[in-house]
């Protein structure tokens, strides 16, 4: 399998499941801004809306998955021993699905338009506000002493809300929501998540250095 992944995205998710799993995807780097490929692939070709993650699978069809709650979850199928998310046609696997929605949609899209300051003074003041209410949900449900955001099993939507803390490029202001930050803390400290940024970081640097050559 190949990850395509870019610096600080909600690539991150991806990459963290598939340590949790034992995976060891080729991870090619994404820059951006800069258009180019850590391997020289033509990324538009991968995904021609030009985001990341996407894992390029190896089976006959050559298949392309784009989306991080698409990806983390079929990766999370493919191991179910490891209770990373419920089994299809389950009530539990309904509400985790739409926990993910809820993470996608009410977070990590609302920060992008922040982050690349394309909203005016008020449009901004109402994202933010959105995101913070999002973030404030999560840190009431967490209120009850659980470990994760389901219980005590971590799962694919942890990994996806961890991968999504770009608050302070996006000015949305989150540090008081204190049972929140105890549970980033506590997936910071997973051995899958240290890899993932290290992993990320390294390519990153290696795709500069080969940029600058």
């Amino acid at each position: 399998m190949k990850l395509y992944i870019a610096q600080a995205t909600c690539s991150l998710a991806a990459q963290l499941i598939a340590n949790e799993l034992g995976l060891n995807p080729e991870l090619v780097h994404y820059d951006v801004f800069g258009k180019t490929t850590s391997n020289g692939d033509n990324f538009l070709e991968v995904n021609p809306l030009a985001y990341v993650p996407v894992l390029a699978l190896e089976n006959d069809q050559k298949d392309l998955l784009t989306e991080t709650t698409i990806i983390t979850s079929y990766l999370a199928d493919q191991h179910p021993e490891a209770g990373l998310i419920p089994a299809h046609g389950t009530l539990e696997r309904v509400k985790l699905d739409q926990l993910l929605t809820f993470i996608a949609t009410e977070i990590a899209q609302k920060h992008i338009p922040l982050m690349r300051k394309l909203q005016t003074e008020a449009g901004a003041e109402w994202t933010r506000n959105k995101i913070v209410s999002a973030y404030t949900v999560l840190d009431e449900r967490l209120a009850d002493g659980r470990a994760y955001l389901t219980g005590e099993q971590f799962t694919v939507a942890d990994a996806y809300v961890w991968a999504t803390m770009w608050h302070e490029r996006s000015g949305a202001q989150i540090g008081h929501l204190q049972n929140l930050m105890a549970y980033i803390a506590r997936i910071n400290a997973r051995p899958s998540a240290q890899k993932a940024i290290k992993d990320e970081t390294d390519m990153f640097n290696l795709h500069e250095a080969a940029k600058a050559a």
